[in-house]
């Protein structure tokens, strides 16, 4: 994990066992991002979803990209980072495809508004140039 992502992820509110971005391949600050997640073949909740057929959680596909989502938007240098950002509401979710055991999960976010303590996302998952997810989402934190 590069030095910039651990310092981006630093202003998040999840421990490393959570988090669902390993890398950060462009960063425009306050504006997009675009990350990756690498599934593991040996995720402890992939033994349960599905035996014998594990996919990655479309609820954890989602998280991934609130948390990217999250990084883009406590970087902005114009806007005091928010106290323990977190998912507050999910809207327009798609869940197009799956991600496997052992793949690499591209994920795309865009702040699209922000209002006091609120952050809109507009967010999307893809493996191997295949869509596999697209959503809409808030964000919440607390004003500092």
């Amino acid at each position: 994990m590069s030095a910039d992502l651990v310092a981006a992820l630093a202003a998040l509110p999840h421990g490393p066992e959570f988090r669902f971005v390993h890398a950060l391949l462009s960063l425009d600050p306050g504006r997009s991002g675009t990350g990756q997640y690498r599934l593991p073949e040996d995720a402890v909740f992939l033994r349960g979803h599905f035996p014998g057929e594990p996919i990655l959680p479309g609820v954890l596909l989602v998280e991934a990209v609130a948390q990217l989502g999250g990084v883009v938007a406590q970087s902005d240098p114009a806007v005091v980072p928010l106290a323990g950002l977190k998912l507050a509401g999910i809207r327009a979710a798609k869940i197009q495809g799956t991600a496997r055991p052992g793949e690499t999960v591209r994920l795309e976010a865009t702040v699209s508004g922000r209002m006091g303590g609120l952050v809109q996302v507009t967010g999307s998952a893809s493996v191997d140039g295949r869509p596999v997810l697209r959503c809409e989402l808030t964000l919440a934190g607390d004003v500092v």
